[in-house]
């Protein structure tokens, strides 16, 4: 039996959304055993551990999988569902409570309006990730102190003052040096975040990951998961390009004190900017599904 759709509603049969959950739980598994082995040994790695620690998803919730609004799971199998919050019987299965979920989820309006926004922009290119430079600029410690300095203290200070910092994105800005502060061209606050967020920002494209989590389990775990992989993507280019050394953990920098290096985070960032571009929009059709249902 084919999934089928009357109006916004799927159906799923037992043995079609027992096939996805597995899919997913299998994806995540093998996203997530790295990170797990370190936990279970206490090590701490500079770059990984940011998926984990900034973001506040579990790994086991990661690994939980639930279909998504407008998807309605048959079968006797689906009532386990019913102990998942939100989830309610819809006919003869078992779908999501979308008026509840709205009502104990009001930042979903909020995260419509930004998303909006930032898909109504074009990509503003070349920041080279200097937010990170500017983290560390002429500060008596280092936010990764396992981790050296490529360029030492005064070779880091020396990169921030000789380049135009325009960092837009206030979860980035707000871990900025006070010296650091008044060197950026925008001051972004949270009350400016709609105002300010662009496509081509990294930590914007990064936040697809916060947004979908934030709006489960009316967002699909798939989706969930693409962020996720998109969000580890950016952040391995986040910290090649910063100010540390991390050849001991296997990453080459990317030098973007360099014109080689520039050219080298440009084009990288323009690839995840098309490809937040779409997970945006996915989530973006959740958003005006909830809105309209």
């Amino acid at each position: 039996m084919e999934a089928t759709a009357t109006g916004a509603v799927t159906a799923l049969t037992e043995a079609q959304w027992r096939g996805r959950a597995r899919a997913h739980e299998a994806r995540v598994d093998a996203l997530t055993a790295d990170h797990l082995r370190r936990r279970e040994r206490g090590e701490r790695h500079p770059v990984e551990d940011f998926l984990f620690t900034y973001y506040s998803l579990k790994p086991s919730r990661l690994r939980r999988w639930h279909p998504g609004a407008g998807t309605v799971l048959l079968g006797e199998g689906a009532r386990e569902h019913l102990a998942e919050r939100f989830h309610t019987e819809v006919g003869e299965g078992v779908g999501l409570d979308t008026r509840a979920f709205l009502k104990a989820r009001p930042v979903t309006g909020f995260v419509e309006r930004l998303l909006s926004a930032v898909a109504s922009r074009p990509a503003h290119l070349g920041c080279f990730g200097l937010h990170e430079w500017a983290m560390v600029y002429r500060a008596d410690r280092v936010r990764h102190e396992q981790v050296p300095l490529r360029l030492g203290a005064e070779g880091t200070d020396r990169v921030v003052r000789s380049h135009r910092v325009r960092c837009s994105h206030f979860d980035a800005f707000r871990f900025f040096t006070e010296p650091a502060r008044p060197l950026n061209t925008l001051q972004p606050t949270r009350e400016s975040q709609v105002d300010l967020d662009q496509p081509g920002c990294l930590h914007a494209n990064m936040d697809l990951y916060k947004w979908a989590y934030k709006l489960a389990p009316a967002v699909p775990s798939e989706l969930v998961a693409d962020c996720f992989e998109l969000s580890r993507d950016i952040r391995v280019l986040d910290m090649r390009a910063s100010p540390y050394d991390l050849a001991a953990w296997g990453y080459a920098p990317v030098r973007i004190e360099t014109a080689e290096g520039k050219a080298e985070y440009m084009a990288a960032q323009e690839g995840f900017a098309e490809r937040g571009a779409v997970l945006r929009g996915r989530l973006l059709t959740v958003c005006a599904a909830l809105r309209g249902a």
